[in-house]
């Protein structure tokens, strides 16, 4: 339906309420029986000042200091004493400016909030009000929650304030507002006629948010009142939308056709179901056009917007590199050490292996860290950023596709870092829709911008790529991820997908990870596509089966 997604209506069950009012209600013996805590400890008795002097409280915060400060904030909160509730907060100034805005701006009156059993620090609760604007009025419901913290002067426990606190939709500096839409809504359709929305579709939540934001007053719609989330400048510069919670009357939306198949949407919709954080895009790599996007956590989209390393992926658009300026060849023997040393790093091989007189292709098909590390002290610091840029299209933040996209980044680095760019690590970031016109690159010959919205329908401009790769780099880099596919670390998922087809895998190592982020590239007929699996460990196991299974379903 072109609208935005929505905050569902809890139950109706009533708070219980005593002497006319609600202070907080208690759900459970996790909150049960707030007590107040006392002095700690008992009198001084020297009488000196350094001896009447309160000691800070620290160690960790006792069950009574955690329910006592929820209660005094909830109860403020609820009871619409913005001062008193902002106060029982470790930064009241924002609290009072958000917490003003829930009355003034969002126009929630009639709150209870329901605390429901603590678990240690964190204190989950239910929100319930009505929200009122002109003769237009709608319960509204949700869940939330709150940590307390210890005081860094005094130790004293208050609630830790982030804006998640009102709503958990919100980042700090995002506010709530009630009124006309800032954007009528669309009714978005597939690239046959039918209709995209979130419940059939529920990865496209964000991409009709963008939509909504781009096109609502393009497409010839009407706003309606809503209860929306506006982003501030930190969401806005990640590019983050607008999002509608609540609907108190309906506008009347415009339409914007997009280039999904219906068909492969529902499949791709089906596969990272089947998978936990992962995100894929499937493109047509003659045109551009973007037939299929989904992630597996419909609240931010990854596939679009992501910024992550790609790891061996990236080899593709490096051995383009290192075969144009004739440091490397398909067929001719290349170099693959267990280790090789550059810029002060040792760099290995995924289990240490080598290839003893081996080619450059062995060493594609194979993903060997060294070999393309061994060539970074025969390129300039900017040559791969070039490469990625003029070739590929890619990292000039210049995409228009029609919602809001990250277009890939390749920083010039130097010594160690601009090594461990050559095989996906280091300053790169990508995302499945970057790697999947890489896959499209390397299949149709030439950069085409990816897009979602047709660029007749609002006359925008495309990007284009400044130049080409030669008709023999292309075909080198065309039997490299050919080979991959048939003999190489994309061999299994692929399998039965020949001969028109051409993958690599991928794996990124990223601080704080048990396992890496599994990547996978790769190209079929006219189609090409890419998925991330984070923390999936090898691309081959984790994002390629996601990938090989969306190829075979556009076929």
């Amino acid at each position: 339906m072109g609208k935005r997604r929505r905050v569902a209506e809890r139950g109706n069950k009533r708070p219980a309420v005593v002497g006319g009012v609600i202070a907080v209600v208690v759900a459970g013996a996790g909150l049960g029986g707030y007590a107040l805590y006392g002095g700690g400890g008992a009198a001084a008795q020297d009488g000196s000042a350094a001896a009447r002097k309160p000691a800070v409280r620290t160690g960790p915060l006792s069950a009574t200091e955690v329910t006592t400060a929820a209660r005094a904030f909830l109860t403020a909160w609820q009871q619409g004493k913005v001062a008193e509730a902002a106060a029982a907060t470790d930064d009241p100034a924002a609290a009072g400016a958000l917490l003003t805005g829930w009355t003034k701006d969002a126009r929630v009156t009639g709150a209870t909030l329901t605390a429901a059993p603590r678990a240690g620090a964190k204190v989950p609760f239910a929100v319930k009000g009505t929200v009122t604007f002109g003769k237009a009025s709608k319960p509204v419901a949700y869940d939330s929650a709150l940590t307390v913290v210890r005081r860094a002067k005094d130790g004293k426990p208050l609630v830790g304030w982030h804006a998640s606190v009102v709503h958990p939709d919100l980042a700090d500096g995002d506010t709530l507002v009630t009124g006309e839409a800032g954007d009528p809504p669309v009714k978005a359709l597939d690239r046959d006629g039918g209709e995209l929305t979130a419940k059939k579709y529920p990865s496209l939540g964000t991409v009709l948010d963008g939509l909504r934001e781009k096109y609502g007053k393009k497409a010839g719609g009407t706003a309606g009142v809503e209860l929306r989330v506006v982003r501030g400048k930190a969401s806005k510069a990640k590019k983050a939308s607008d999002k509608t919670l609540l609907e108190l009357s309906e506008g009347t939306p415009g339409t914007v056709r997009t280039t999904l198949s219906p068909s492969l949407q529902a499949a791709a919709e089906k596969q990272v179901a089947s998978a936990a954080r992962a995100s894929v895009v499937v493109t047509r790599a003659s045109t551009g056009e973007i037939l299929a996007v989904a992630n597996s956590n419909p609240n931010f989209n990854t596939a679009f917007q992501g910024s992550l390393a790609p790891g061996s992926t990236m080899k593709v658009i490096t051995s383009s590199l290192l075969i144009e300026k004739d440091l490397a060849s398909a067929n001719k023997a290349h170099p693959c050490p267990k280790y090789f040393s550059y810029g002060g790093w040792k760099f290995q091989n995924d289990d240490k292996f080598e290839i003893k007189g081996g080619t450059f292709k062995a060493s594609f098909a194979r993903s060997c860290n060294t070999a393309f590390i061994s060539q970074a002290g025969k390129l300039d610091d900017d040559s791969l950023t070039k490469q990625a840029q003029q070739v590929f299209g890619l990292s000039s933040n210049n995409w228009a596709i029609g919602v809001p996209t990250f277009d890939g980044a390749v920083p010039v680095q130097s010594a160690a870092q601009k090594a461990a760019e050559l095989i996906g690590q280091g300053g790169v970031r990508m995302n499945p829709l970057n790697m999947a016109s890489v896959a499209a690159t390397v299949k149709s010959g030439t950069f085409h911008q990816p897009y979602l919205v047709a660029p007749s329908v609002d006359g925008r401009s495309l990007a284009k790529a400044p130049r080409t790769m030669s008709a023999d780099t292309l075909s080198q880099l065309r039997e490299l991820m050919n080979y991959t596919a048939a003999h190489g670390t994309a061999a299994e998922p692929m399998a039965g997908l020949g001969p028109d087809y051409g993958a690599k895998t991928g794996s990124a190592e990223v601080d704080g990870q048990k396992q890496p982020n599994g990547w996978f590239t790769a190209y079929r007929g006219d189609l090409a596509a890419a998925g991330v699996v984070q923390q999936g460990g090898h691309g081959s196991e984790s994002a390629g089966p996601i990938v090989a299974a969306l190829l075979r379903a556009g076929a």
